[in-house]
């Protein structure tokens, strides 16, 4: 079955569950999600008698925001321990203690942010609430002096978020500080099977403007990415998956993978693929599968066949979060089509309202190899002359 929650439901999940007839359980009220009258919702008693009996039902959310329902509601089943495994950074880099003997990281309350000793962290380090979503909280950290200076900005900022996110999906009474990993980071969906292995149905790979960049803007997937990273990356999967049992499990990973090849996790996030319905939508624009339905019917991306053809392509999703210094409430619009204007092959747009989730919309795009100038240009761009103030 499907949980569906805010912020987001896109047309094309609502689509997915209409075409396969999936049970569908609403957590907000229908209008809110704007969902389509004809789903086949279910209500939440009969949502529990459904995976009834089951230790990890197959169970996909396209939204965080569902936790507190699993939490309450699928005691009996092993969810909600895997979701809290994986969501706490802290028990995550404990879990991941063995394979990363030498990686540093810290728990510290938002109360000490200011008081603690930073000078014997391996700066640079990254701080980042314990339990986060979507980059918000996110610093990268150079010196103790810019230590001071960034705790004193995180209590206004995880105000500001505390206001759209629920404390299961973004809770920053506690922060995680741990090393910063050079190189570069990409992002995947994937699911384990009902006989505990691993299939991926996407890699993106981050770019970022700067070397201090922790924002999202550009995830870009193509041809040499995924032919490159499959395996590494199912490596990886096998060996958290056998180490906490993972079967039934669809999640969203990001890693950091360094010069030498090594792979750092930076988080997994359970139960859905990429937040606000983004990648497992994409992939399909992209590369013509749909990953909800290869998660609930079990199938493998035949990636040999699907990839052929498309050597020459880059897939990429532009989060258009409002980086123009302008407060949400004093944008009076966003001009959409003169942003169409500048990509040769724009594959979806969806717009969002800014004073609401900060966030003007996301693009999914298709570019060719030798046009890779278009996407530096929106990554770098500030977004200032696409507002009306």
């Amino acid at each position: 079955m499907i949980l569906l929650d805010k912020p987001y439901v896109s047309g094309f999940l609502q689509h997915t569950i209409l075409e396969n007839g999936y049970p569908a359980l609403a957590l907000s009220p229908k209008e809110e999600l704007n969902l389509d009258g004809r789903l086949n919702l279910i209500s939440s008693d009969q949502a529990k008698s459904m995976v009834e009996g089951e230790e990890v039902p197959m169970v996909y959310t396209n939204s965080e925001n569902s936790i507190d329902w699993i939490e309450k509601n699928l005691q009996q089943t092993k969810l909600p321990d895997l979701i809290d495994l994986f969501k706490d950074k802290v028990r995550f880099r404990r879990f991941l203690k063995e394979h990363y003997p030498d990686f540093f990281f810290e728990e510290i309350h938002i109360d000490d942010l200011l008081t603690v000793d930073a000078s014997g962290y391996p700066f640079p380090v990254v701080l980042k609430p314990k339990v986060g979503f979507f980059s918000v909280g996110v610093h990268k950290i150079h010196s103790v002096e810019e230590w001071n200076e960034t705790a004193g900005k995180v209590e206004s900022e995880v105000e500001r978020v505390n206001r759209i996110y629920p404390a299961s999906v973004l809770n920053a009474g506690s922060f995680i500080v741990e090393q910063y990993v050079a190189g570069d980071e990409y992002a995947f969906d994937a699911y384990f099977d009902s006989t505990g292995e691993p299939v991926i149905l996407n890699i993106f790979k981050h770019y970022f403007s700067n070397e201090d960049d922790v924002s999202d803007r550009v995830y870009l997937s193509s041809a040499d990415i995924i032919h490159e990273k499959l395996r590494p990356f199912t490596e990886f999967l096998e060996q958290v998956g056998h180490s906490a049992g993972l079967k039934n499990f669809p999640l969203h990973v990001e890693v950091r993978v360094t010069k030498e090849g090594k792979l750092y996790p930076i988080e997994v996030n359970p139960m859905r693929f990429g937040g606000w319905c983004t990648t497992a939508d994409s992939t399909y624009f992209s590369y013509g599968f749909n990953s909800v339905e290869y998660f609930f019917s079990q199938q493998k991306p035949d990636w040999k066949t699907i990839l052929s053809g498309r050597e020459d392509k880059l897939y990429s999703i532009i989060i258009l979060g409002n980086t123009t210094g302008v407060e949400p409430d004093d944008i009076q619009s966003f001009d959409y089509e003169k942003l169409l204007q500048q990509f040769e092959h724009p594959l979806e747009l969806r717009k969002m309202n800014v004073a609401d989730v900060h966030t003007f919309g996301f693009l999914f795009c298709e570019t060719d190899r030798s046009n890779f100038r278009e996407l530096e240009q929106i990554l770098t761009s500030d977004l200032k002359e696409f507002i009306e103030v």
